[in-house]
């Protein structure tokens, strides 16, 4: 555990709901009842004023906080850095399922007390701080497929307006300047994200081994990176499909409920966007994936569904790869199934 801190020795429990602007803390002190509650704002001085807020109490300091993208991550990086506070970042789906023990209502002070109260009751695991490298390349990545969002977006402008006659040809110059703007825009940074990964040695071994799968070239394999670079490293397969929200949620209740299966969708939308277009790419020329995509259409599952799976044993195959260091076999994946020439 990081800082020396053992668990054992926590003795002030905190919870915090982490919003865009604001920071609603919950802070519980052994050996007293009720809690102290209190506002920060969500900036670097706002998080200053926290952590001597909460050195104040006199003990060490545990903290629980939901995983919330750009939002948490500046926090728990202050917060980590900070001596005597030990942090848990969490699945949004893990502490949605605690408070749901606890609370009646929704709000923000309510969820930073049963932050505060998981903080005291649950098995604490503390947050592995991303490397820098992990991080930068993750919010690089980030940019370039918003980018690429745009792209689209215009090119589905342009199309709409070329099959109007009364669209001005000036209009259609300047959306074409546009749109060409932001591919070059894109290009540029795509150079830039593969010499930034090219830099750490770590990162590149990844890399290669991510295009050693079918489907996964250059722009997805640094989209994907970006978002898994950043892992603890101590995550199991399952929470990392817990992660991407892509964990299977069944809808079963006696003999009147009995619901389809879906996947939870709680976890990194990024990253389910990133492994899509691989999965999609894989059932078309990996000839495991393409088998086990159809065995499941036998099985009555829509192509939706079916491809879900699909991405799901995609991830399940770049953790492998990552933990063994060795390059995509698909017949180790899928050893049950025999691939069609």
């Amino acid at each position: 555990m990081s800082k020396g801190l053992e668990r054992s020795q926590a003795t002030v429990f905190t919870g915090i709901d982490v919003s865009a602007a604001t920071l609603a803390v919950a802070v519980q002190q052994a050996g007293r009842d009720g809690f102290r509650q209190k506002e920060f704002a969500n900036s670097a001085c706002g998080h200053k004023r926290l952590i001597a807020w909460l050195l104040e109490c006199g003990g060490r300091v545990r903290v629980s906080l939901e995983a919330t993208g750009t939002y948490s991550l500046d926090v728990a990086l202050a917060l980590d850095a900070a001596e005597g506070i030990e942090v848990a970042v969490l699945n949004p789906k893990t502490a949605n399922q605690f408070a749901q023990t606890l609370r009646r209502s929704k709000t923000d002070a309510a969820d930073a007390v049963a932050l505060a109260e998981y903080s005291r009751r649950m098995e604490f695991v503390p947050w592995q701080r991303p490397s820098r490298g992990g991080l930068e390349l993750r919010t690089l990545s980030r940019h370039i497929a918003t980018l690429t969002e745009d792209h689209t977006r215009w090119g589905n402008r342009l199309h709409a307006v070329e099959a109007s006659k009364t669209t001005p040809r000036c209009v259609l110059d300047d959306m074409k300047r546009a749109r060409a703007a932001i591919a070059k825009r894109i290009l540029k940074l795509r150079k830039e994200a593969v010499a930034m990964v090219g830099r750490d040695a770590q990162l590149m071994r990844k890399f290669e081994q991510l295009k050693s799968i079918k489907g996964i070239a250059e722009t997805r394999a640094v989209q994907l990176l970006g978002e898994l670079a950043g892992l603890d490293p101590e995550m199991t397969v399952r929470q990392w499909v817990a992660y991407s929200g892509l964990d299977p949620v069944h809808q079963v209740s006696g003999s009147s409920v009995h619901k389809p299966s879906r996947i939870s969708r709680h976890g990194n939308s990024h990253l389910r966007r990133a492994l899509y277009i691989p999965a999609l790419a894989g059932v078309r020329h990996d000839p495991h994936m393409r088998v086990f995509y159809e065995l499941l259409q036998s099985r009555h599952k829509t192509k939706l569904q079916a491809l879900v799976a699909v991405a799901r044993k995609l991830l399940h195959a770049i953790f492998g790869i990552f933990k063994t260091g060795t390059d995509y076999n698909g017949a180790k994946l899928f050893p049950y199934l025999i691939p069609t020439s």
